[in-house]
């Protein structure tokens, strides 16, 4: 981070008037930006609906097993899947290409972008646990 420190040598130094900067004000080179107040979190935190267990069906839970996990959780198993039995394209490594379990989450395509996946792995979590 650069600082500015205004001292007695370049007071005058921008057309002889003083640099003021008010207080609060955050200097970098040559732009004056305020400090904003941070945002409030929520008293449950953020994220906290990513952190809620979910229940995978029994066709993801072949991948991922069968006990209510968090989203981020079940994300994170599916790519230890996908690396494990080496399913992403070496070439284009936004594809997977799916072996016969994935193939059911992928409701029977055979490969899928990293982006239609989420959405694919998602139709198999049950809400509501």
């Amino acid at each position: 981070m650069i600082s500015f420190t205004i001292s007695p040598e370049n007071e005058g130094a921008h057309g002889g008037f003083p640099l003021q900067i008010p207080p609060g004000t955050v200097y970098f080179g040559g732009l004056m930006a305020k400090k904003s107040a941070p945002s409030p979190t929520p008293a449950s935190g953020a994220g906290s609906a990513l952190k809620k267990p979910v229940q995978p069906d029994e066709i993801l839970g072949a991948i991922v097993g069968t006990k209510p996990l968090p989203r981020t959780e079940i994300t994170k198993l599916v790519w230890d899947y996908i690396k494990k039995h080496e399913l992403q394209d070496p070439k284009n490594k936004r594809n997977i290409h799916a072996d016969a379990k994935l193939k059911a989450v992928f409701d029977g395509k055979a490969v899928v972008d990293m982006f239609e996946m989420t959405k694919l792995v998602n139709a198999h979590i049950k809400k509501g646990v």
